[in-house]
């Protein structure tokens, strides 16, 4: 196996995260987490735009259950491209307490998906934030759609505000359901009821199969840690708008982060700020992913 040496800036996840003070309801999940290698078991794919520090399925379920969460989401990770077998492995690892967000081409035969439904993922992830990747035609995504939609997998999108405007009518076209990475990464520069959330808002609005994950304040904050204020209105905002269409969280172990590595603990203690009922947090942590993940 080959050796893969991280990037020279690359910030490794924090050894030793805080004990959050909020304590998440029993059967709480953390809808957005990676695993990366180790690299010498699963390598990192040729094509990849960065190369991380090994974060294997030992380290994601030791903190899961540090934070107090009992399953988890594991999305695939861009440094792993199509290659799946790193986030299978930990599904089939984690006694259906995980279940995963695949990348797949559109040639993926009938064999590899059932494959991957049995050891428990349930959507595709396309990415269209072009630092990290090189986005393809609509079509191509269109043809991925055809081959899962009669899986009942949905589709997860990662995007920036400019590309919403951009891929507008592939993404309000979809015929699954569709998750937003981090409320499609807004300014929160900007005003809350301004118009580029605004945007962002109109696609939830009118479009009642597009759910969003309200997660990843480390990348979105300028005042940054422990508090991360400036996000909490923006996440505040779609967790009271649609409560039955949330997920959050971790994005642990923070891939490409240059500001700072985050703590998990004080990520996991945003959450009453945004979700400020013990009813809205039922549907966030429990309700909406057992629904999306565990009953599809």
């Amino acid at each position: 196996m080959p050796k893969f040496t991280p990037d020279p800036d690359w910030l490794p996840y924090h050894p030793n995260p805080t004990k959050p003070t909020y304590t998440p309801p029993p059967g709480a999940v953390d809808a957005h987490c990676h695993v990366f290698g180790p690299g010498d078991v699963f390598p990192y794919a040729p094509e990849r735009k960065y190369t991380p520090v090994d974060a294997g399925k030992e380290e994601l379920f030791k903190l899961r259950e540090f934070l107090g969460f009992e399953r988890c989401v594991i999305v695939q990770a861009t440094c792993h491209g199509a290659d799946n077998s790193a986030m299978v492995d930990a599904l089939r690892s984690s006694n259906d307490t995980a279940r995963g967000v695949a990348t797949v081409r559109p040639e993926v035969s009938d064999a590899e998906l059932a494959e991957m439904h049995e050891a428990g993922v349930r959507g595709v992830r396309f990415n269209f934030v072009k630092r990290l990747v090189d986005p393809k035609p609509d079509d191509y995504y269109r043809r991925i759609v055809d081959r899962i939609a009669p899986l009942g997998w949905h589709v997860v999108i990662y995007f920036e505000p400019a590309d919403l405007a951009e891929r507008w009518d592939l993404f309000t076209s979809l015929p699954v359901t569709v998750v937003v990475d981090h409320m499609g990464r807004p300014d929160v520069t900007k005003p809350v009821d301004g118009e580029e959330f605004g945007l962002f808002l109109r696609f939830m609005d009118e479009n009642p199969n597009v759910w969003s994950k309200v997660s990843c304040p480390e990348r979105l904050s300028k005042e940054g840690p422990p508090h991360y204020s400036d996000v909490r209105p923006f996440a505040r905002t779609v967790v009271e708008r649609f409560p039955d269409r949330v997920l959050w969280g971790t994005d642990w172990p923070h891939p490409n982060m240059k500001s700072h590595m985050p703590d998990d603990g004080h990520l996991v203690d945003v959450i009453p700020h945004i979700a400020p009922t013990e009813e809205l947090r039922r549907k966030l942590l429990v309700d909406n992913p057992t629904r999306l993940y565990w009953e599809s």
